[in-house]
């Protein structure tokens, strides 16, 4: 390698709209999406256990971990696609495979309860020796959220942004050849472990731009074609990340008119934890909000989960949740769901009331998502609220409103 490897991650860490920078450190979605995707595959290993998971991805609760994931977008573009069920090609094989099913659930079942590298290691190999089809290395994106100290994500293009770094040739699809990739990444990223992050999300973001070629190293030696296409893909970069920072501020802005509901009408509020610090229009946050999240009798890691809720209304003066509110942007909807779903079972005798703060164009997805039958079946119930419909209604709220029944005037259900 003639570049020094430092040098390339000076570079990575420096361009503001690389993915270190526009998905692994400045992005509060990652981090609240572990506890989400956590909570799913448990899903996932229960339906399995129980006889529910059925012969399909397409509405199984693998698809609703595989959409938190690939709403992370950067690292985990095309997450999902190796799980979608091929009849031709009758892969992933547990979907009619009983056998194969059970042996996916169990893998992950230990996996999660795993303490010890060497314990993930093994349920990897003992996979790979089943030789169930479609099971590879696709699966180390659902691990990375599990383990993300020890597993790396997968796809193409980190693959190939390993084999440009390094000058190899490991193949994609092999757990044999992922789990070599894997020992120069962990090697890699333990002598520069001052440069990057315990995290292994901030290395494999590494590789992911340099195959896409979004980041170069001095070993790539370019024609004018290719040139063209990756000022292209530059340029569509700097699109999406502006585009994310607007996004980030509109996000902001629905919380703060919640939370500015919420102050007026006589509750107090609180934004999640890492949000607190944000402003709107040069108001803080954390100006309206309480200090402190109030304690509640819950496991602690339910109680961390429900501190990343973006807006939580409390009865003054009390611990007693009213309202919760997550509010979505353009692309994430999954995790939020979860997050209140989580919230809801852990008041089952009075729950809070929940609610979506969703952009217009997406109610269609919402309403889909909301119509799923874990959520239809069950008695949870989830409203929505579009955008637009807060925004302009918020000082009138403010105004005349005496409680959260005020809500109901602008909020909508999906049935």
């Amino acid at each position: 390698m003639s570049q020094d490897l430092k040098s390339i991650i000076k570079d990575y860490k420096e361009d503001e709209e690389t993915v270190y920078n526009s998905w692994f450190v400045n992005n509060d979605e990652r981090l609240k999406a572990f506890r989400s995707i956590r909570r799913g595959v448990f899903d996932v290993i229960q339906d399995i256990k129980s006889g529910e998971f059925g012969n399909d991805f397409k509405g199984s609760s693998l698809e609703f971990v595989l959409n938190c994931i690939t709403e992370q977008k950067q690292v985990f573009k095309g997450a999902s696609h190796p799980f979608y069920w091929k009849p031709k090609l009758r892969i992933p094989d547990i979907y009619e495979n009983e056998e194969n099913k059970i042996a996916f659930g169990q893998f992950l079942e230990k996996c999660i309860n795993a303490t010890k590298e060497e314990q993930v290691l093994r349920e990897i190999i003992l996979l790979d020796q089943r030789k169930i089809k479609g099971l590879g290395p696709a699966v180390a994106s659902i691990l990375y959220f599990l383990h993300p100290t020890i597993i790396p994500p997968c796809n193409t293009a980190i693959v190939n942004g390993f084999n440009s770094l390094f000058k190899d040739k490991v193949k994609l699809g092999s757990w044999t050849e992922y789990l070599r990739m894997r020992e120069v990444i962990i090697e890699k990223n333990n002598e520069l472990r001052s440069e990057l992050s315990n995290d292994l999300g901030a290395f494999s973001g590494l590789l992911f731009d340099i195959g896409e070629k979004k980041l170069l190293i001095s070993d790539d030696h370019l024609s004018d074609e290719e040139w063209t296409k990756i000022e292209k893909k530059l340029k569509k970069r700097h699109k999406e990340v502006i585009s994310e920072m607007e996004e980030e501020g509109l996000h902001t802005e629905m919380q703060y008119h919640i939370m500015t509901i919420g102050g007026s009408i006589g509750y107090d509020v609180i934004a999640a934890s890492n949000d607190r610090s944000k402003c709107h229009n040069g108001k803080s946050l954390s100006f309206i909000s309480l200090d402190t999240f109030p304690e509640l009798e819950v496991e602690k890691d339910i109680y961390k989960t429900i501190t990343l809720i973006d807006v939580v209304w409390f009865e003054k003066g009390t611990n007693n949740i009213s309202c919760a509110f997550e509010v979505e942007k353009s692309t994430s909807i999954y995790s939020g769901i979860l997050r209140l779903t989580d919230l809801h079972y852990s008041f089952k005798d009075n729950p809070p009331t929940l609610y979506l703060i969703i952009p217009d164009n997406r109610e269609k997805e919402v309403i889909h998502q909301l119509q799923r039958p874990s959520i239809k079946n069950s008695e949870i119930e989830i409203h929505y609220i579009l955008f637009s419909e807060l925004k302009e209604n918020c000082n009138a709220i403010c105004k005349f409103g005496e409680d959260k029944e005020i809500l109901k005037k602008i909020s909508k259900a999906a049935n």
